[in-house]
């Protein structure tokens, strides 16, 4: 039986990681109006790439680098920036709020590619939930109005390689938390890097608060992502204590059955060696008692 028992630490952490993801959005929308996209992702995975760095090199040296699922961190961390590409992009062409309501699909998408991927169970309210956030997205979206332009295609494009990546980050559950924040971030910076030049306007001017905001969308960003690993993370130790808690009544009959057979043995030895003669037999049958009783 899959467990699908969610933890509230699990979604505390999912809650405190979507307000830095928001705060970072608002932020990308701001720098989107007088920057191109492909800068601003370099930024946010540059920073926090540095971050990285300073606080992990001297303490894990070249352990945060190591991985017993090398092409499947590779894979998430290009999955991750092509996500934050088509986002951005999302945020520079269309409003906040309609690029947030496209992005409405993701959680539905990660729910179906759960089951499909993971074997989670789908139960009855999961399906209410997938439901209701549809109808939610529907109400927002509007079929037919003008919002629903060639951009909304890189909204729809953020959603579901961002739904993927969650579904990568919950198959590493079990790898360090630190290298699953490495991984993205080298990527991140390692490609992007060769393609902002490209990008990088000749007339470029960072005054005091553009590079606060470029630094803050990396300071941010990191936090929000050492969030949503905790949280995965914290689900799946739960998910382990609680499978231990389940089983453990099973187990203990077990012990006990097992016991009980090695005490009924040692009286029907003790009887084979009385012959079954009275006082033996009476006193044995009190032992009976008495072991049972325990």
């Amino acid at each position: 039986m899959k467990q699908t028992h969610t933890p509230l630490s699990a979604i505390a952490l999912i809650v405190l990681s979507c307000l830095c993801f928001t705060a970072v959005d608002v932020t990308v929308k701001v720098l989107a109006q007088r920057y191109p996209v492909p800068l601003i992702v370099w930024a946010r995975w540059s920073v926090q790439t540095l971050i990285i760095v300073a606080l992990l090199a001297p303490r894990m040296g070249v352990g945060m680098f190591r991985t017993a699922r090398l092409p499947m961190q590779l894979v998430r961390g290009v999955v991750l920036i092509g996500s934050s590409i088509c986002y951005f992009a999302a945020l520079s062409l269309l409003p906040l709020a309609e690029v947030t309501a496209l992005n409405y699909t993701s959680p539905i998408i990660v729910t179906l590619m759960a089951a499909a991927f993971l074997r989670e169970h789908l139960t009855r309210p999961r399906w209410a939930f997938i439901a209701a956030g549809f109808v939610g997205m529907l109400l927002i979206v509007r079929p037919g109005s003008d919002m629903l332009t060639p951009a909304a295609v890189f909204a729809v494009g953020a959603a579901f390689l961002y739904a993927t990546f969650q579904i990568l980050t919950r198959k590493l559950a079990g790898e360090d938390l630190m290298v699953l924040l490495v991984y993205p971030s080298m990527v991140g910076t390692a490609v992007l890097s060769a393609l902002t030049p490209f990008f990088f306007p000749d007339n470029a001017w960072h005054p005091v608060v553009d590079t606060a905001a470029f630094l803050s969308i990396g300071t941010v960003g990191f936090i929000g992502h050492f969030l949503f690993i905790r949280a995965f993370r914290s689900a799946a130790v739960d998910a382990r204590r609680l499978d231990r808690i389940r089983h453990l009544p099973r187990r203990l009959d077990a012990r006990r059955h097992h016991r009980h057979r090695r005490q009924r043995g040692g009286i029907d030895r003790l009887r084979a060696l009385a012959g079954e003669r009275g006082p033996i037999r009476a006193g044995g049958g009190g032992l009976v008692s008495l072991v049972e009783f325990d």
